[in-house]
């Protein structure tokens, strides 16, 4: 059975992210304290007390998600013997430290500058993004390419839901011609703004300076990534694709029929709630097994 690790990104955060962990394993305290000396503030006290609102921003939202995945990997990594890694958006760097393609400080680096970059290019330009559920991918793809704004797709999360990204008059207009074109729901999502779209792009400068001041060595089991939805091993070749995720759609469907393809029998949500990716997963196909590394809420 070859198997695989998915992890997730932003909408996995809750509160009381590590706060289990931190009890019970000097391990887990250990890199919690590691992130807060890196990060310069607690990042401990927000993913284990908020407020909600604090946790939801993406400056904090991204290094704790990142973090928590991360612990829970730590706690369970030695349970399988792995054949590949994939992450949804943010999940995508925790996927290359798993590979060993970053270290754990190199990547929560990577993560700050990042989220960082991404908040400013939020601030600068209000936008947001909408799930379109129910409908074509083709027909939503259409319906963004007459829409005389900034609209464009941004997640294939699986088969009946796509998420686009854009501005706010554009994503606005977007959503009320999905549902007169019948979709079953379209409906903006609380995020910071249009990720995976071209109005990231400032942010993508900030990124490529820290992504380049980073050693990236050669993955040691295969990195599907969200931009092509292909397998990499090449260092060169995995920064080079982190950095065009930024403003280009996370292509999710073809990542997991790809893997399925390439004979991946078993996937493990690792740091998830088991209500994101995992339901991705069964829409995708049925004759899979999955399974889910968590801890559990406080």
């Amino acid at each position: 059975m070859s198997k695989a690790l998915l992890f997730p990104g932003q909408a996995a955060q809750f509160i009381g992210m590590g706060s289990t962990l931190s009890r019970h394993s000097e391990k887990a305290r250990g890199i919690l304290d590691t992130a807060d000396d890196i990060l310069g503030y607690r990042l401990s006290e927000i993913m284990h007390h908020g407020p909600e609102e604090r946790l939801k921003e993406t400056i904090y939202t991204q290094p704790a998600v990142f973090v928590h995945s991360y612990l829970v990997y730590q706690e369970h990594k030695k349970e399988l013997d792995v054949n590949a890694v994939a992450g949804h958006s943010l999940g995508e760097i925790t996927a290359c430290v798993a590979a060993g393609v970053l270290g754990f400080e190199d990547g929560l680096k990577l993560v700050q500058a990042r989220a960082n970059a991404m908040q400013d290019a939020c601030v600068s330009t209000p936008s947001t993004m909408a799930a379109i559920l129910g409908m074509e991918d083709r027909v939503v793809e259409e319906i963004c390419a007459d829409i005389d704004d900034v609209v464009v797709p941004a997640n294939y999360n699986c088969p009946g839901q796509l998420v686009i990204s854009g501005s706010k008059t554009g994503i606005a207009s977007a959503i009320e011609a999905c549902k007169a074109a019948g979709a079953r729901r379209a409906l903006e999502i609380p995020v910071g703004g249009a990720f995976h779209s071209p109005i990231m792009e400032p942010a993508v400068e900030d990124f490529k300076i820290a992504i380049e001041s980073m050693h990236f060595s050669d993955a040691e089991v295969a990195v599907y990534q969200n931009v092509d939805g292909l397998p990499h091993f090449d260092a060169r070749q995995i920064k080079a694709n982190l950095i065009q995720q930024i403003t280009h759609p996370v292509l999710w469907t073809k990542t997991i029929n790809n893997m399925i393809a390439d004979g991946i029998t078993h996937f493990v949500e690792v740091g998830g709630k088991g209500k994101v990716l995992m339901g991705m997963l069964r829409k995708i196909s049925k004759e899979i097994d999955v399974e889910l590394w968590k801890e559990e809420e406080k």
